[in-house]
């Protein structure tokens, strides 16, 4: 058996990985590779579900503020349905990593779209019936959904050559492609079949998605857990002191927070400049398809250029969305910033994932990924509380303005990062001369 060691344009290393001698019986062992065969039915079946799972997001965005709107009883509650989405996706993260550091991701993926067909029942009944509050409990159980589907990324490096790991999880979250198609047409499809009750038809199809979602999961063949896992590893708090990690973390967390903090306020925004709401579908169809669509070779530029140099295009990116948008407040500039948030979200998103990748030994996976998605999610949930707040008070100008403030913390920690990974080899050299 050999092991392997690489390291990033970051300068970081990678942990040694544990090859197996005879693929065969690879399944059964963590630390082996699964059978090829094996990782290309669970890339494929990942991205399918990543397609129909990921759906579940867009209908949320889509139609949060909107129905907040029409049910909260105060105008400045209208983005809460979404911001308590956003809740959901930080209480559940850290549950699910345990279920899984138990009894397996699979198990995780049934819970999760479980709380994705009730989501999808409870926002239907709370439009029915007109309760913004069994609204906001819906998008709550729609936030854990959610959780769950974005743990589909590391699940698909699960088993898989460390060279090809970013390649793996990018093309899982290149199933996104589909949810952007599928989910903001979805809505214009069917938000009118009821005409009394406007998208309740909506979330009745979007729980049916997710029962198709959980036929497609249950095909996924991961390694079982072993004792060394359920045990965890390094404590937590050794692994959060890393500067890898904190570059991964702090990057990760903004560039979701600040995709949440425009694409809350966005379709809201242009409905407030007069436009439609098909022209706000429409614009978040092409979001969404913007954060999936380059993940079909960020894996590659992962590779090539390493993780740290991608997360940085991927805040430039996000930077000149913002930009984009104080450009003007007609249909062109409000499309082309989130288009240019999507892509940005991918790169900053999926780089920060690769660099998680680098932080943990095989059975500490489940816990640091936890660690990461709950810091990432728990930071987006203040963007998403205060998105409406701001935009309510302020308007749209002021919350791209605000944008850029997490935007400079996340370049400060990448430069630092960077220089203390050229500084580390240097002192090495000189101690052991």
């Amino acid at each position: 058996m050999a092991d392997r060691v690489r390291g990033n344009a970051m300068g970081v290393r990678v942990f040694p990985v544990t090859r197996a001698m005879n693929n065969t019986n690879s399944v059964g062992d963590p630390h082996r590779l699964l059978p090829e065969r094996v990782q290309r039915k669970n890339i494929w079946r990942l991205s399918v579900a990543q397609a129909l799972a990921g759906a579940n997001s867009v209908v949320v965005y889509a139609t949060g503020a909107i129905v907040g709107d029409q049910l909260a009883p105060s105008p400045l509650l209208a983005t809460l349905p979404i911001s308590i989405f956003v809740v959901g996706m930080a209480a559940c993260i850290v549950p699910a990593g345990a279920i899984a550091r138990h009894h397996g991701r699979r198990a995780v993926f049934m819970v999760g779209t479980g709380a994705g067909v009730l989501a999808g029942l409870l926002a239907m009944l709370a439009v029915l019936v007109g309760s913004f509050w069994l609204f906001c409990l819906a998008t709550f159980f729609g936030g854990s959904y959610a959780a769950v589907v974005l743990s589909f990324r590391f699940a698909a490096a699960d088993g898989v050559q460390p060279e090809r790991r970013a390649r793996a999880l990018s093309l899982v979250m290149a199933g996104g492609v589909a949810a952007g198609v599928v989910g903001p047409q979805l809505v214009t499809w069917t938000m009118h079949w009821w005409p009394l009750h406007t998208f309740a038809a909506s979330y009745l199809v979007q729980a049916g998605v997710a029962v198709l979602a959980a036929f497609v999961l249950l095909g996924v063949q991961l390694p079982p857990v072993t004792a060394a896992e359920r045990a965890g590893g390094r404590r937590l708090a050794v692994i959060a002191r890393q500067p890898r990690f904190i570059a991964a973390a702090t990057c990760g967390a903004v560039s979701y927070l600040l995709m949440n903090f425009l694409m809350t306020s966005a379709p809201l925004a242009m409905r407030l400049h007069g436009h439609s709401q098909e022209l706000a579908n429409l614009g978040l169809q092409w979001h969404v398809i913007a954060m999936y669509a380059p993940s079909f070779f960020t894996g590659r530029l992962i590779a090539r250029f390493g993780a740290g140099r991608v997360v940085a295009v991927g805040m430039l990116l996000i930077g000149l969305a913002a930009a984009a948008g104080l450009g003007g407040d007609d249909v062109a500039h409000f499309w082309l910033t989130l288009v240019l948030l999507g892509v940005g979200w991918n790169f900053g998103f999926l780089g920060a994932s690769a660099l998680v990748l680098e932080c943990h030994e095989p059975e500490e996976k489940t816990r640091v990924q936890s660690l990461n998605d709950f810091i990432v999610f728990g930071l987006m949930a203040i963007g998403s509380f205060s998105s409406g707040g701001v935009l309510g008070a302020y308007g749209w100008s002021m919350v791209l303005w605000v944008s850029f403030v997490p935007l400079a913390l996340a370049g400060v920690v990448l430069v630092v990062v960077n220089l203390s990974s050229r500084v580390a080899p240097a002192a090495e050299r000189d101690a052991s001369r």
